[in-house]
This record gives C-alpha cells, structure tokens and sequence, in this order.
C-alpha cells in the first residue's frame, strides 16, 4: 500500500512531530509531505526519508520565518501531487488537511486542534502580536480568507481523527464533521518507578515549550510568593524564557534548567514530588509521561487534562488559573496518598502500542467502506 503522510511543517519538535515520528515508523516506505522543514529535526527523527516540502522550502526566509508566508500556505499545500498514493494520511493543527486527493484515495486526518489562530484563539492571537493596530486589522483581513479556506478544507477530509475529546468537540463546533478519538502515542515504557532518593532535596516539576499560553507564570508566582518553603523546577526553552526568569527574580526556591535530554527527563519525572500542568492543552503528553513514571499531577481542570488525570488517583486538579489556584491544588496534594504503580498502570491507557492498533482498526475500516 503506497501511503503518503502530510505534515504542517518540520519546524520544531513538539507533539505533533512524535505522532507523525509514530505514523513513519508504521509506514516505513512512506513518503512525507511537508510545506517546509528545519534540517536538524529532520535528522532527529526522519532520517533517510524521502520528504517532500513546498515552495515555501525555497523562499527568502522560508524556513526560518515561515510565518512570512501565511497567506500562501493553503495554495502551497494544494499543489501536492498525490495521485499515485493509495491512503493519504495528514497529521495536522494547520494546513496538511487542506492537500487535495483523487476521488478512489481515501484521506484520514489526524487533528490535533481545528487551526488555533483562526478559530478558538483568534482574537487572543490578534491581540497579543506586537504590531499596531492598522497592521493588526490588515492581518485580520488575511486570517479572515484564510478561515474561509480552512473551513472549505475540513470537507475534503473523507475520516476525522481528534486527539482527544476536547478536540473532538472543537471539530464538531468548527467543521460540522464527527471526529473518532484515538490519543496520542506517549511511549510509557520509557518511563520507569524509580525508587526516590529520600536524601535530595524535593521539589515540584514544570516542564513544556516556554510560551505565554503555557502560564507557567502563575506557577512561579504561586512558588515565588505563597510557597517558598518548596522547590520548583523548570526544563524547556522557548519565547517567554526571559520574561518567566524576571518573574521569578531572586526566588531562591526556583531554578531554570534548560532543554534537557531524554536521560535527564526521565530522572526529572521520577524524582519530583509531582508534575504541574498548568495550562488548557489539547492532550498534553508531558503529563502522560509523569504519570508513567508513577509520579501524580496537578492541572488545571480543562481541556485534555481533564481526560488523561483522575482526580485522587493520579492527581488532584485546581479551577481558579492564578496563583492562589496553584497554591492551594499543592496544599491539597499532601492531604492525599498516591500509588505509584496504580498511576502509572493508568498511564498505559496512552501507550504507544494501543495507538498503532486503533490507527490500524481505523485504516481498515475507511478502506472497507472505500472499496465496499
């Protein structure tokens, strides 16, 4: 079977790219679309495969400022050519759903969210770019045909995955269309109970891509000022990096410590008293991956956290995003007792061989129905 899998664009390592890590490895001869790629994630993850990008690819600045090129994105991902595949796969937050297939080749989408900019996050995406309030207004103009021409795409999907309820909703609300949910592929047996070292100093663990929408400022205010008696620590790297450690100032009980590698986190997860997810995700892998190393989280009780931890068994949730919030979720935390193993039992539920079986399930039954 001649598979082609379409991605947004190879740009950073995040959730989407280990699902589509997974997808390549089911399908080993499969060529990869993509609009563009950064060459050193490619190495990462997807060497020697043949990967196919766009015009963007060759672009003054098309890699490295790729948002240059929004308006052009939908067109560049139209001219695909995928006339000699036999399934067409897209695994996408963006644009690759929009890639047009002949009638006889079947197009299963894994979504990740309806595109967050032009739909659920538009007008805090508007508000929140530091340009005026002219080029803000001509920006919205070009989100506006964008948002035509992504909600025309979603119909050119023949089967709609979502990774995860929420998202499922999302689609449900944007695109009309019912969505199956399968989660994504977290790889758990990475992931080990590791006996605590009662000796070291214990500490509570953020860890994601450092943006705004992530709040993890408000867990550095709830340690900064209502907690510091407790350690927090912080891996990852990203935009807000600078405006987080201002935050934090001279907290002693604070520490930054950078992209870590995969060693590094796995120790991490396993040692801290408990994970803190303080955002709205889609999913939310990181949480995942603490619970398969037997240790609980504390989230924030929406989007996909609330469909990956239970409440008293795996974590314990807060509702107010702020500080206070997070204060009082931790102070919760020491009233209760958890058990490693039965957490990271829970974990499996999101393991990567129950992904590879639900895709094949799905797989067979579009073909079935294409065919039938």
């Amino acid at each position: 079977m001649r598979v082609a899998l379409i991605h947004d664009h190879l740009a950073q390592d995040g959730g989407a790219e280990k699902v589509l890590k997974v997808l390549a490895d089911m399908f080993p001869e499969a060529v990869i679309y993509t609009l563009l790629y950064e060459k050193r994630n490619v190495n990462k993850y997807f060497r020697g495969r043949k990967i196919e990008t766009s015009i963007i690819q060759r672009l003054p600045g098309g890699v490295k400022h790729y948002q240059w090129y929004l308006y052009f994105m939908p067109m560049a991902v139209e001219f695909f050519d995928l006339r000699n595949f036999d399934l067409v796969i897209s695994d996408t937050s963006s644009f690759a759903k929009g890639v047009i297939t002949q009638p006889q080749i079947p197009h299963i989408c894994y979504c990740h969210t309806p595109t967050r900019y032009l739909w659920s996050d538009t007008h805090q995406y508007i508000n929140e770019l530091k340009y005026n309030k002219w080029l803000k207004k001509i920006i919205s103009l070009i989100l506006n045909r964008i948002r035509i021409w992504d909600r025309l795409a979603a119909d050119r999907v023949d089967y709609f995955i979502a990774n995860s309820q929420t998202v499922s909703q999302r689609i449900k609300k944007y695109y009309q269309r019912e969505a199956e949910v399968i989660y994504p592929p977290v790889e758990t047996t990475k992931f080990k109970i590791t006996p605590r070292n009662q000796n070291s100093e214990k500490y509570f663990l953020v860890g994601c891509r450092l943006a705004p929408y992530k709040r993890v400022d408000i867990v550095i205010e709830a340690f900064r000022d209502l907690l510091p008696e407790y350690k927090l620590r912080i891996f990852g790297d990203g935009v807000d990096l600078k405006r987080l450690k201002k935050i934090a100032g001279e907290a002693q009980n604070i520490s930054f410590l950078g992209r870590v590698s995969e060693a590094e986190k796995i120790e991490l997860y396993s040692q801290a008293e408990a994970f803190i997810n303080p955002q709205e995700e889609d999913f939310g892998i990181t949480a995942v991956e603490s619970m398969a190393s037997g240790r609980p989280v504390i989230a924030y009780k929406k989007g996909g956290a609330t469909e990956t931890v239970v409440e008293g068994k795996t974590g314990v949730f807060f509702s107010e995003q702020n500080k206070e919030g997070v204060y009082k979720a931790i102070k919760s935390f020491y009233q209760q007792d958890f058990n490693p193993t039965e957490i990271k039992a829970w974990a499996e539920n999101f393991s990567l061989s129950k992904f590879e079986q639900k895709i094949k399930e799905v797989i067979l039954k579009v073909k079935n129905n294409y065919e039938a």
